[in-house]
């Protein structure tokens, strides 16, 4: 019985320390600013509130990216997340704060229909090969950013990253803490995706 406890608890000890050291790699790597001149700039959603407005992370992901257009990062912005608990779509929300803010509506692409991070890179990719764009910098939560470019790198198409850090899942050290142990556990359990390469 006490050989078998040992080896319960050996087990989780492993496991914990596999996932703090994915923590470390996931918390790096989003506070890194990866954005560079390229096509298209690509705003992963979050959820739409009651009011129809989005959520403070993605208003923070809306903020980061109209910045990086300002920059002249990239010439058009594509808002990708579908319809969740509320209505309108995630894009949709995110595109009307970021008119809001100033950006051209000419310069705002859509895509409602994804409902995950793989979804966002699937159906995004297909628009930007569509449009001819053949690289683009992904604006998200920084504990987020790891796992987003995986999911590209997992369609082909290799993307930069830009971390809004003034998302309230960033600022809050718990509450980054929380999100970033989060999206650990989750690589773990999803190990095509953490070691996906670059096309």
């Amino acid at each position: 019985m006490k050989s078998k406890q040992r080896w319960i608890l050996s087990s989780l000890a492993l496991l914990s320390a596999v996932v703090l050291l994915i923590a470390v790699r996931v918390d790096r790597f989003g506070q890194e600013e990866h954005a560079e001149p390229t096509d298209a700039i690509v705003v992963l959603g979050a959820r739409v509130r009651p009011d129809h407005s989005p959520c403070p992370a993605a208003r923070a992901r809306v903020e980061k990216a109209v910045e990086l257009y300002r920059r002249n990062i990239a010439p058009v912005v594509y808002f990708s997340g579908g319809v969740g608990d509320n209505a309108p779509s995630e894009a949709e929300a995110m595109r009307d704060y970021a008119i809001g803010l100033g950006l051209p509506a000419n310069a705002a692409r859509l895509e409602a229909e994804s409902h995950s991070t793989e979804q966002n890179a699937q159906r995004t990719t297909l628009l930007l090969r569509a449009a001819g764009e053949r690289r683009a910098v992904v604006v998200s939560d920084p504990y987020h950013l790891l796992r987003a470019r995986q999911y590209f790198r997992l369609q082909g198409f290799e993307v930069a990253t830009s971390p809004a850090l003034v998302s309230e899942r960033n600022s809050d050290p718990l509450t980054r803490a929380h999100w970033t142990l989060r999206e650990s556990a989750a690589l773990l359990l999803h190990p095509r995706v953490l070691f996906a390469s670059a096309p």
